[in-house]
């Protein structure tokens, strides 16, 4: 299978939340658009590996994607392993993608700032001819950082996600396992009521610095090229 886009994540439900409306935006627009997601989520305060893995199918169903699989790294337990890194660039060579998303490279949980320093790694070995790993070589041209989880960062890009935000919404309530009831007020666990506020609050501030209702942040290391400045899009005053 080849993919124009993968995102890749530590959790089930990382994507839904921080490029899901991305994500969604792009197989609409008719790519063929993948999730690799790191672990099954088995260390997790709520739910179960196996609960989590339906909710991850329902969600990919709502968000349209062509390929999703799970690398079953262990959850909590991500670390900067040579082992991890060639696994993931397995998954690289086969999928062969144009453009990858990871998540930011800094960050509250450990899982999450891992995932991007270890699969930018991962792009990087997967063109390597001579590394253990089947099939030809193949590294992603682009290489994004969805930054929802560090808002503090400027991003490099903003994608207007605006028609593509109720059904991001969608695919997060597929996650069913990870909402609180309303007696409990525990914040990493919102209620389903509060989820849409918390998404929302998030995509509105985003959206805001491109002149849109919602918006998705993003991330590169390198300098982008404008071709045209006079249809640059982005009001300056």
């Amino acid at each position: 299978m080849k993919l124009d886009v993968l995102a890749i994540a530590a959790h089930r439900d990382d994507i839904e939340l921080t490029c899901g409306g991305t994500v969604i935006k792009m197989a609409e627009e008719g790519y063929r658009v993948g999730a690799l997601d790191l672990s099954a989520g088995e260390s997790g305060s709520r739910g179960s590996a196996a609960l989590r893995a339906k909710e991850a199918a329902k969600a990919a169903k709502v968000m349209g994607l062509a390929h999703r699989e799970n690398l079953g790294l262990p959850d909590a337990a991500i670390e900067d392993l040579r082992e991890y890194k060639l696994r993931i660039a397995q998954k690289i060579r086969d999928l062969q993608p144009r453009t990858v998303i990871l998540p930011y490279w800094e960050g509250r949980h450990p899982d999450h700032y891992n995932t991007g320093r270890i699969g930018y790694e991962a792009c990087f070995l997967a063109g390597l001819a001579k590394l253990p790993l089947e099939g030809e070589p193949h590294r992603p041209f682009k290489i994004i950082y969805a930054s929802v989880y560090v808002p503090a960062v400027v991003p490099s890009f903003v994608v207007d996600v605006t028609q593509q935000f109720e059904k991001k919404l969608k695919s997060v309530l597929c996650y069913s396992s990870q909402f609180s009831s309303e007696r409990e007020t525990r914040n990493l666990f919102p209620t389903r009521e509060d989820l849409r506020e918390r998404v929302g609050s998030l995509a509105r501030h985003f959206g805001l610095m491109i002149g849109a209702r919602y918006g998705e942040p993003f991330l590169t290391r390198e300098v982008a090229a404008v071709e045209d400045i006079v249809t640059m899009p982005v009001r300056s005053i």
